[in-house]
């Protein structure tokens, strides 16, 4: 199994391939992990991976940078290659983002990112661990039980989500979208690989994922 993590300056990058490495030797995969801005490898790719953190806007443009990169991914999941984003990458399936300006999403799920409103005891960003509420069953949640919790760090988030394509939601002052789902592209608002035994399984769901 060939994996793309795709580079665009985004950071985490290593973090998340060493987690896609590990979830692979768990389930008994044999993958390679690449870290590339080659669209010509994302193409070739059987998994793609899209981490992000900081603003919706630097990441959506960092993309847009690398000549071909974003159409390999539309490309790519076009063609039924299942992708995974992760937090800003989870964001950028949006229609569109909010923060600092109004910038275009790849449009693969319903809403818009915007700014988390808050009672004022709930500090933002919402960073730390938050207990996960599976919405229903699908494969991507194979093997999570009540009472697990995922790492988050992010101020802005998915509104106006289409209840079907929700797969998890948290808990903070209100309900925030963890996990979202639609055909062969999924997404996790959290950081996978930061959320220890509970992300590496929900990695290792995707990569027996079968769309």
């Amino acid at each position: 199994m060939k994996i793309a993590v795709v580079d665009y300056n985004s950071g985490n990058l290593a973090s998340a391939a060493r987690a896609l490495a590990l979830a692979a030797e768990r389930e008994g995969i044999a993958a390679t992990v690449a870290v590339t801005a080659d669209p010509a490898e994302i193409a070739r790719a059987d998994r793609i991976v899209l981490p992000g953190q900081g603003a919706f806007a630097d990441c959506a443009h960092g993309l847009a940078s690398v000549p071909g990169l974003r159409q390999s991914v539309i490309d790519a999941t076009e063609r039924g290659v299942p992708f995974l984003g992760i937090c800003v990458g989870m964001q950028l399936m949006a229609a569109r983002g909010l923060e600092h300006e109004i910038t275009e999403g790849f449009g693969w799920i319903a809403g818009e990112i915007a700014a988390m409103e808050r009672p004022a005891e709930y500090r933002m960003p919402q960073m730390g661990w938050n207990e996960l509420v599976v919405s229903r069953a699908h494969p991507m949640v194979d093997g999570l039980a009540p009472g697990d919790h995922a790492y988050f760090v992010h101020s802005y988030a998915l509104a106006g989500a289409a209840p079907a394509e929700v797969l998890a939601t948290t808990d903070y002052g209100g309900d925030v979208v963890a996990m979202v789902v639609a055909g062969n592209r999924a997404g996790t608002q959290f950081h996978v690989e930061k959320s220890q035994d509970v992300g590496i399984r929900i990695l290792r769901n995707f990569l027996r994922w079968t769309p």
